[in-house]
């Protein structure tokens, strides 16, 4: 018997990749305490290269955790607060024993 893979799966699976490195999840610890940073605030806490801390912030933005806004030279970083929302739930719905 063939298994469907529903939506609300696949959703639960793209969020969890984007959560899967512990600097992802210091991002988004961080942004759930505070309303917003600055990609150049990152780069002086974390112990990684500029880009390398690029390519994180980039696939929580591609799954819709974070959205970015230019303010030139810098970008500044904020939960997209509607997902993350959505995030939560899903997670707490499907493991909640």
């Amino acid at each position: 018997m063939k298994e469907t893979i529903t939506g609300r799966q696949k959703k639960i699976a793209r969020y969890a990749k984007a959560m899967g490195h512990p600097i992802r999840i210091y991002v988004l610890e961080l942004l759930s305490r505070q309303s917003c940073c600055y990609s150049g605030d990152l780069t002086e806490d974390l112990p990684i290269a500029k880009s390398t801390l690029s390519q994180h912030l980039k696939e929580l933005k591609e799954a819709g955790l974070i959205q970015g806004e230019i303010e030139a030279p810098k970008i500044r970083y904020c939960l997209n607060k509607e997902n993350w929302k959505e995030a939560k739930k899903l997670f707490k719905n499907s493991f909640d024993l």
